[in-house]
């Protein structure tokens, strides 16, 4: 299959992401599915993803696994807690194991789990798949920020 076939199917459920961020608008479209206070982010393997051997780079793992956990972190944190509407959250720590590669032209799936979200610190975890098959998992520790009055 081509990227560009593979561009056309996105599967149920992902819709385009409204999280926009400088550091992932050169990795669109990306798309987002979210449910249960997670949130879910996907991408079909275009070259602008790619390491000079073909393969989804690594750094564009964590980064999409570092966002879609710290995204689904917050959610989890101010549906628990109404006061933290307008709180946000920092990456205290991340770390990535990688233990498969995805080709060019895949649909790349990151699947977070809030393990643990406490009102000034969480824990979350996630698995990469690429066409199904896990590549990557992750995990990280969110520290919550809350607005200076």
């Amino acid at each position: 299959m081509t990227a560009d076939v593979a561009e056309r199917t996105v599967p149920a459920g992902f819709v385009p992401n409204t999280r926009k961020s400088p550091v992932t608008d050169a990795w669109e479209p990306l798309y987002a599915h979210e449910h249960d206070g997670v949130v879910e982010l996907g991408l079909h393997v275009a070259a602008q993803h790619c390491n000079a051997r073909g393969f989804l780079h690594g750094g564009v793992i964590a980064s999409l696994a570092d966002n879609a956990m710290g995204h689904s972190f917050g959610a989890t944190v101010r549906q628990a807690n109404p006061e933290l509407l307008s709180a946000g959250a920092v990456t205290v720590s991340l770390s990535v194991d990688y233990v498969s590669v995805a080709p060019l032209g895949s649909w790349l799936e990151v699947r977070p789990r809030v393990v643990k979200a406490g009102k000034s610190m969480g824990f979350v975890d996630a698995l990469i798949l690429a066409d199904g098959e896990v590549i990557a998992r992750a995990s990280a520790t969110f520290k919550v920020l809350t607005p200076r009055t």
